[in-house]
């Protein structure tokens, strides 16, 4: 075996259920979709190469996958709404959460993916740079443009002009 990846799986199982939270939502779907990346990861440890990256960026190269599978194969009903309250200020919550998703919704399946990978895996750019196979400089580039893309929406400006610099006010 050529390193054991899942020697310490519980930083590893945060990391990879932010992730998918991030992008299907937190909840038993993230929770069932983890698990599968856990169990795909299990039965093919042998294949794990550390000099590809660490386990953190191969198990979110695995989580990718579960993901588009498990929306490939769902129907989800329409009607199925969570009966759960929410902590804290719920109607400044919700508003913030819907303002947020919206935006997100806005933005490119590509900025998507960056900034789920970002923020959700908590991976640096070199690692998303290896994982998706561009350069670290190319991959902190289109996390800093879409980062500015959601600023500016949720706060109502325009996003500046293509080639247009904007400096802090």
């Amino acid at each position: 075996m050529r390193g054991e990846p899942l020697e310490y799986p519980e930083p590893l199982i945060r990391r990879v259920y932010a992730y998918v939270a991030y992008r299907v939502g937190d909840g038993h779907d993230a929770e069932d979709i983890t698990s599968d990346v856990f169990e795909r990861a299990l039965r093919h440890r042998d294949q794990y190469d550390p000099r590809r990256g660490d386990p953190a960026a191969w198990l979110v190269g695995i989580a990718r996958r579960c993901i588009s599978d498990h929306f490939s194969n769902r129907i989800v009903p329409v009607e199925s709404v969570p009966d759960e309250p929410a902590p804290g200020e719920l109607a400044a919550d919700a508003a913030n959460r819907i303002d947020l998703a919206r935006v997100l919704q806005s933005l490119s399946e590509r900025d998507r993916e960056l900034i789920a990978l970002r923020y959700g895996a908590d991976l640096t750019a070199r690692q998303i740079g290896e994982l998706l196979d561009l350069r670290t400089n190319a991959v902190e580039v289109a996390l800093h443009r879409a980062l500015q893309s959601v600023r500016h929406e949720l706060e109502g400006d325009p996003p500046p002009a293509k080639g247009e610099l904007r400096l802090a006010e």
